[in-house]
């Protein structure tokens, strides 16, 4: 697929070129500081393994480069261009995100999403542009790597994470095989499912393990050849935006639609978009307990409407139904296809989707298997009413200031603090700074700063001696000094 960055690419390159220049006056590069560190064993030892290079984990990665930090590693499992959701699950055709944001950026204005556009569209497409396309900002966040020159590994995933005196073990598989990696500092930022796993909902008759059963039920996270539902009949369950990105992309495909949800009036005020101002974005992390669970439990009680313009492309296709306060009890698959049974009846489908959207559970990421049972959550700082009135919520993992993981029940305890959470799990600890464009600038930065402190506190011994080692003169004498009684 031909990216649009190649629709100018000499302006493009001079961008490119301008950006570079900006970093330089910025002093970056700069020198890296901190001090390095190999294993008992001799084994040498990344300051800092980022894990994912989506936009959370790209943007993490530059403003650690920026902090001096140059000792890590990027890496994704997915293929260069499928990092993230952009060119692969999220099937809505722009950003909900106003298009002046800036984040991925860093402050440095020739990195801006602006920039970048205006080089292959001029002011005059900047004027007309409405939202951001999603296949934009995917080839973007692609050109912002290139252009820092950010260190991503693809088809590299993490399998499992333990310690090893003292350091986080880290193994992955990588294209050349499996290995294993020690680092003093570990970023997960796995995504939207990097806390937990798409939200599967269940029903009496539907069996996930079932091969027919996937051959027919999707979740909206899933790979879905919508060609292959031309002239089908799709059955699609929530409310959301996903639910309705999925519904807007069969019915394109030339698919009916019925697509379904419990709640009787979709929601109208996006109550999660009042967030987005200065003061709550870096303020948010210093509120006490019961106000940071009053702000959030309250936002996702109040749910996000799906977004106008998800809406209307399935309102302009014939082949749209929507039935609001009519949830599914049931979801049966047989060799015909689906038999979905609501409270007020059952209908048949060829295929159905779930936009439920992603749940949040540590348990259910198997790279921290040895660690879930000890990392503390939010259900251990609320009341047992309030947890059990917003269960997930309540799973959320509840962070130190800098994002790291913190144990609930006293054992691991350095070892999770070596692991930092910059993803949507970090949501009722810091507020929406690793996933939602507006505070990803604040998160970065907040995550790098705490990085570096730690790492600098760590070695503050070892930086005391360079210090008395310090021998630089700066004052040249270039006369012999005579007392003036000799003189």
């Amino acid at each position: 697929m031909a990216v649009s960055s190649e629709r100018r690419p000499q302006a493009l390159q001079a961008l490119g070129e301008r950006a570079r220049d900006e970093l330089a006056r910025l002093n970056h590069p700069p020198a890296s500081w901190v001090l390095p560190t190999t294993a008992p064993g001799g084994e040498p030892v990344l300051d800092v393994l980022v894990v994912g290079a989506g936009m959370c984990g790209q943007t993490a990665a530059f403003a650690l480069l920026r902090e001096g930090v140059a000792n890590l590693r990027v890496v994704d499992a997915a293929p260069r261009g499928d990092e993230g959701p952009w060119g692969t699950f999220a099937r809505m055709t722009t950003l909900r995100s106003p298009k002046h944001l800036t984040g991925p950026d860093l402050g440095v204005p020739s990195l801006s999403f602006r920039s970048w556009y205006e080089a292959q569209h001029g002011a005059d497409g900047w004027a007309a542009l409405h939202k951001v396309g999603r296949l934009d900002w995917r080839d973007y966040l692609l050109w912002v790597r290139e252009t820092v020159a950010l260190p991503v590994e693809n088809g590299t995933r993490l399998l499992a994470l333990d310690e090893q005196d003292g350091l986080a073990r880290a193994r992955l598989r990588t294209p050349a095989g499996e290995q294993t990696v020690l680092a003093r500092k570990v970023v997960l930022a796995l995504g939207r499912d990097g806390s937990g796993g798409p939200r599967w909902p269940r029903f009496p008759s539907l069996r996930s393990d079932d091969p027919a059963a996937r051959a027919r039920v999707f979740h909206s996270a899933d790979a879905i050849d919508f060609e292959a539902l031309r002239g089908r009949r799709i059955g699609v369950l929530g409310a959301g935006a996903s639910a309705f990105d999925n519904a807007g992309a069969a019915l394109e495909a030339g698919a009916q639609v019925a697509l379904f949800a419990r709640r009787p009036l979709l929601p109208q005020v996006n109550k999660s978009k009042w967030t987005s101002f200065t003061g709550f974005l870096r303020g948010f992390e210093a509120l006490d307990d019961a106000r940071k669970w009053r702000f959030y439990t309250y936002i996702f009680d109040e749910q996000v409407p799906p977004p106008w313009e998800s809406v209307r492309r399935c309102d302009d296709q014939p082949g749209f139904s929507l039935h609001l306060g009519e949830g599914w009890t049931d979801v049966r698959v047989d060799g015909d296809g689906v038999v979905v049974t609501t409270a007020l009846r059952s209908e048949r489908f060829d295929a159905v989707i779930f936009g439920t959207g992603f749940d949040v559970d540590l348990l259910d990421r198997p790279e921290l298997a040895i660690y879930t049972p000890h990392v503390d959550t939010w259900a251990r700082h609320v009341g047992a009413a309030q947890a059990a009135a917003h269960p997930e919520p309540a799973r959320f993992p509840y962070l130190g200031p800098g994002f790291e993981l913190r144990s609930g029940t006293g054992q691991h305890a350095g070892a999770l603090a070596r692991l930092h959470l910059f993803n949507w799990g970090s949501t009722l600890s810091h507020g929406a700074l690793a996933g939602d464009i507006p505070g990803l600038g604040i998160g970065a930065t907040r995550l790098a700063q705490a990085i570096v402190r730690d790492l600098f506190v760590a070695d503050a011994d070892r930086h005391w001696e360079r210090l008395l080692a310090h021998e630089e003169p700066e004052l040249l004498a270039t006369r012999r000094y005579v007392p003036p009684e000799q003189r």
